[in-house]
């Protein structure tokens, strides 16, 4: 009985010395890699649409297509956290990064004139062309632009 408990023993000994070798390989494999510092928002949006990509190439399986786009995304997502190229991963980051807060920038300004629009009208002055925001439902009102002095009548 002695004999089976030692051995068991060294073999959690190996396992421990094996696992402790496979650490220090992948720690000195990722040493200056760009995945080491953890994923950034491109990184993070790249493995939402792989997934949405795979699920998509399950529904449609005759669409083949989809399944080389999650491929070809996977990939270029690897190629990234395995890239030692720090620069233009944060530059693709901050591409990216730009085309999202712009998108977004262009939706809340989308939704602010849609909602400000049922409670006031824009009208250009005649003479600048600059515009002059006036509250709805006035009738008809003489404007004064804040630009230039002119004034000109509209119906509100």
């Amino acid at each position: 009985m002695k004999n089976t408990e030692t051995a068991s023993i060294g073999v959690k000994e190996a396992n421990y010395i094996m696992m402790n070798k496979l650490r220090n390989w992948y720690m000195g494999f990722m040493q200056g890699r760009y995945g080491e510092r953890g994923i950034d928002e491109f990184g993070r949006f790249l493995n939402i649409a792989t997934i949405v990509f795979i699920i998509l190439s399950m529904l449609f399986r005759k669409a083949g297509i989809f399944y080389w786009i999650a491929l070809a995304l996977l990939i270029y997502d690897y190629y990234r956290i395995l890239s030692r190229d720090f620069t233009k991963r944060r530059r693709e980051n901050d591409r990216y990064l730009q085309i999202r807060y712009n998108r977004g920038a262009f939706m809340e300004d989308m939704r602010r004139k849609r909602e400000d629009a049922k409670t006031h009208r824009i009208f250009r002055c005649p003479r600048c062309r600059q515009k002059v925001r006036v509250p709805r439902g006035r009738g008809r009102i003489s404007i004064r632009c804040p630009k230039c002095g002119e004034e000109f009548i509209k119906k509100s």
